[in-house]
């Protein structure tokens, strides 16, 4: 299985809110970096552990917006979803003998875009 489809799989496991389920698709020596928050997730029972008791006001829904892959690299831009709070994650995935070895995941703030340069921009639909 190439790179992309390990990483769609996982993606596809992860709506499930299956989080065991979708660990399969982790190397035994998994790591996630949240550089936002300063935090790195190691192996998988942590990382099940902590999708599992995120706080959460229904099943959450991933939406790829966009894939990108190069080799065993893969950049995914998703929006996440419990149907109450929305947010976007972008996440750099390598991929090695079809696991994912490492995750690197940005989950930026959704913010006001500043009156000064309203003049020169349009407001987007929210996703």
């Amino acid at each position: 299985m190439d790179a992309k489809n390990v990483v769609l799989a996982f993606w596809k496991s992860m709506e499930s809110n299956d989080f065991s389920a979708a660990s399969q698709w982790l190397a035994d020596d998994y790591e996630a970096i949240w550089p936002l928050s300063s935090e790195r997730i190691v192996g998988c029972d942590n990382f099940i552990a902590i999708n599992t008791e995120y706080p959460a006001n229904g099943h959450w829904h991933f939406k790829i917006n966009r894939i990108v892959c190069e080799g065993n690299q893969v950049v995914t831009d998703i929006t996440v979803t419990d149907g109450t709070r929305t947010d976007t994650a972008v996440t750099f995935h390598t991929i090695e003998n079809n696991k994912i070895t490492r995750q690197v995941e940005y989950w930026p703030e959704n913010y006001e875009a500043p009156a000064w340069r309203k003049k020169w921009t349009e407001t987007l639909e929210q996703k």
